[in-house]
């Protein structure tokens, strides 16, 4: 019933992310990637490597589990209503976010004080397919796709509060592990892919009758038909008639 509707990229290419993804924590927890290797360190070269491997791992259970739900989701809805830019916006997306995190200083916001940092997680990724989703629809204005975007509004609109330091919130003893800078990075390069590729896939459809240039014989003899058969809609109305109904409309304003 659905294998017309349902692409097989949609339902393939969430399966691989997230196989990917657990089989990285496996390795986390049989002691590969340790002492942050594979993480993003922002700013030393050692960091660089997970602007790759980083989506892939995960702190803990909760951690992986937590990013698992909106990475299918959001890359179901990926696929299946924008295929033919897909792969860019997630390979892109990918990377241009973990390198963008790696360029962010460390810094701790309340203090000012360097931090050495270790990045992981999927997160930012899901923002730049969250962010990308919404602004995409917008830039197309095609009804379809503001659907998409209003789904992931509903669903992921809570989204826009991990992009500011919890420190800002509440008061913490110790600094967020919660990288904010990962999900400001997301969005932003979601939202800069939305615009770059407005142009490319569906657009908004536009009906025949709404080009300036629209003539149809078909229509016109229609209508030549209604005024014959109902000449009194194209009366002109008696002065005195419509002196009546201006003075009505007046007293109904001013009550």
């Amino acid at each position: 019933m659905f294998k017309n509707v349902i692409s097989k990229r949609a339902i393939l290419h969430p399966l691989l992310m997230l196989s990917a993804m657990w089989f990285g924590y496996f390795l986390q927890m049989q002691g590969f990637f340790a002492n942050c290797f594979g993480a993003i360190i922002p700013l030393l070269p050692e960091g660089l490597i997970g602007v790759i491997t980083s989506p892939l791992l995960h702190g803990n259970i909760d951690h992986i589990i937590g990013n698992s739900i909106p990475i299918a989701a959001l890359m179901f809805l990926l696929y299946q209503f924008y295929p033919l830019v897909a792969n860019k916006v997630f390979i892109l997306g990918w990377l241009a976010t973990g390198f963008l995190v790696w360029l962010l200083p460390p810094i701790d916001i309340l203090t000012g004080e360097y931090m050495y940092t270790c990045t992981i997680g999927a997160s930012g990724v899901v923002y730049v397919l969250a962010f990308f989703l919404f602004f995409s629809g917008v830039f197309k204005w095609n009804t379809k796709l503001l659907t998409i975007s209003m789904l992931v509004v509903l669903y992921y609109g809570s989204l826009v509060w991990g992009m500011l330091p919890e420190e800002l919130f509440y008061n913490m003893e110790e600094p967020s592990k919660i990288s904010w800078q990962a999900h400001l990075s997301g969005a932003v390069v979601g939202s800069i892919i939305a615009f770059a590729f407005k142009n490319v896939g569906e657009k908004k459809k536009k009906f025949i009758w709404e080009f300036p240039n629209y003539y149809s014989e078909k229509d016109d003899k229609l209508w030549q038909e209604y005024k014959d058969n109902h000449p009194e809609d194209f009366m002109e109305l008696p002065y005195k008639k419509r002196d009546d109904i201006w003075d009505h409309l007046e007293e109904l304003r001013k009550k």
